[in-house]
């Protein structure tokens, strides 16, 4: 069982760190690249709670998995735990809170009529924006670096 546990922990951080990869780096550039600016905005809206969902279910399981591994004599790796813990709160909390007030501004710079209102609006969802960009590079690192520790381990 342990084994098993080992494996769908390693699993969980690879697919979640992949995807912030390939999502960051291939996915939304692309996107943006071939699409004028507010048609690949609302893709990129399309594809966000996708994305914060494999976060979500990947940070569930990377902490659980730990605790089993601990649970059937593998050992409690407190640093990892740390890490990967901190890595699911970034995540809920960058889908859960900033996720959602990015949303709420897109709605309310669509619903309004007033382009000095806009503008403003436009302002608060560029620091939004930047708030989720840094919370996502910074759970990639921490994914970077709890991907170093399972590889230092095998």
């Amino acid at each position: 069982m342990l084994n098993i546990f080992l494996f769908v922990h390693l699993l969980s951080v690879v697919i979640w760190v992949g995807s912030i990869m390939f999502f960051s780096f291939c996915a939304a550039p692309a996107i943006f690249k071939v699409l004028e600016r507010e048609k690949a905005g609302e893709v990129i809206g399309v594809i966000f709670p996708r994305y914060w969902l494999v976060g979500y279910v990947c940070g569930i399981v990377g902490v659980l998995s730990l605790i089993l591994i601990a649970a059937y004599g593998g050992g409690f790796l407190p640093l990892r735990f740390i890490l990967v813990l901190l890595m699911m709160v970034l995540g809920f909390y960058s889908g859960l809170v900033v996720g959602r007030k990015a949303r709420e501004i897109k709605s309310d710079i669509k619903a309004s009529t007033d382009d000095a209102e806009k503008e403003r609006l436009r302002g608060r969802f560029k620091k939004v924006h930047a708030k989720s960009a840094i919370l996502n590079m910074v759970t990639l690192a921490i994914g970077i670096v709890v991907v170093y520790l399972i590889a230092i381990t095998l």
